[in-house]
């Protein structure tokens, strides 16, 4: 098995809990959850550890926008990816995608046990 995969998770809602990040939880991810965007960002920058940032799908509009390239300015290299309940093509350019609970657990379960996988 790989190192623990560490993923931040960054919501704009009071109760950042969400049934994906129990998924996540039960296949071996560390999940470090903030409903404070900036307090996300502060975050990224201090935790060297972050394997991926996932993005409530309610951060999606300007602000969310705003938020995925500041993250993207800290940590190039670390996938930023919106969790919503439907996939969508046209998910902001500063992003990595928006992938549903279930791929993206089966992603993050892949990358456990075997190579990344890429798109």
């Amino acid at each position: 098995m790989k190192e623990q995969i560490t993923i931040l998770h960054i919501s704009d809602r009071a109760d950042s809990s969400h049934s994906g990040l129990a998924k996540l939880k039960e296949i071996g991810c560390g999940v470090v959850s903030t409903n404070n965007p900036t307090e996300g960002v502060a975050l990224l920058y201090i935790m060297h550890s972050v394997t991926a940032v996932v993005l409530d799908s309610r951060v999606k509009e300007q602000a969310g926008i705003d938020l995925s390239q500041s993250l993207r300015q800290i940590r190039p290299d670390v996938p930023i990816m919106l969790l919503c309940s439907d996939e969508i093509e046209n998910a902001p350019s500063s992003t990595d995608g928006c992938l549903s609970t279930d791929r993206l657990t089966s992603a993050l379960k892949h990358l456990l046990t075997e190579e990344p996988v890429v798109g």
